[in-house]
């Protein structure tokens, strides 16, 4: 299911800008101008995150952050200002923001904070508790995941670090469709600011070593909207 983000912020040209680079990483997007109506749009719509800006007007984002977590601890707020004092700073975070991006900012900067944050709120699912096992077989390509190396037929092939871990994610959801973010989490951690676009550039590295033909992927395929799926022949 599509996460919603709502947006909270009264330059029309900002919040398009905003709206335009959320809609193209597949998120949901639900808007207003006016500090007034928030309350009502996360009422409604339950937004998984808030973009909120300070100035807003009606009703300043101070004093909305503080509103909605006397109701809402959990739900991740980042708040947009073009202030850059320190006080101002101190003081959306003690309200409950859990970031804040001073203007003015790049889509790309806002779009991994928001991943960042989402990531931060998710609790990760039993990670540790996983060995990553010594040999992945995938097809023809046999994996020697501690020594970075594999192998089909004569063939030498050389991994990195986190393509193993990427590979090791997969091959334990063997069958299951997993999230961009759920493999950012495990692989790269909560606290990664990156987008998901560093993630499907090891999955194309991925693929070029471990599939017949890397532009008709078999074993590793993708699930549009949600992340990439690991398929292996049983028996």
């Amino acid at each position: 299911m599509k996460k919603t983000i709502l947006i909270a912020e009264d330059d029309k040209n900002i919040r398009l800008g905003i709206k335009e680079a959320l809609l193209a990483e597949n998120y949901e997007v639900c808007e207003t101008g006016r500090g007034t109506e928030v309350a009502s749009l996360v009422r409604d719509r339950k937004p998984q995150l808030i973009l909120l800006d300070i100035m807003l007007p009606g009703m300043s984002g101070y004093d909305i952050c503080r509103e909605i977590r006397s109701t809402d601890v959990s739900t991740p707020i980042i708040m947009l200002t073009a202030k850059d004092q320190e006080i101002d700073k101190v003081l959306g975070l003690e309200l409950g923001a859990d970031d804040y991006v001073t203007k003015p900012f790049g889509t790309r900067e806002l779009i991994a904070r928001i991943h960042a944050v989402l990531r931060r709120s998710q609790p990760v699912a039993n990670q540790s508790a996983y060995q990553i096992p010594e040999e992945i077989q995938i097809g023809e390509t046999l994996i020697r995941t501690k020594a970075l190396r594999g192998s089909r037929g004569n063939e030498q092939i050389e991994f990195t670090d986190r393509e193993i871990k990427v590979i090791a994610v997969l091959f334990k959801n063997t069958g299951d469709a997993i999230s961009r973010d759920q493999l950012l989490n495990e692989v790269w951690g909560i606290d990664y600011y990156g987008t998901t676009r560093t993630l499907d550039q090891v999955i194309v590295k991925i693929r070029q070593k471990i599939e017949p033909d890397p532009s008709q992927p078999i074993f590793l395929k993708t699930v549009h909207g949600v992340g990439y799926r690991m398929d292996l022949p049983k028996g």
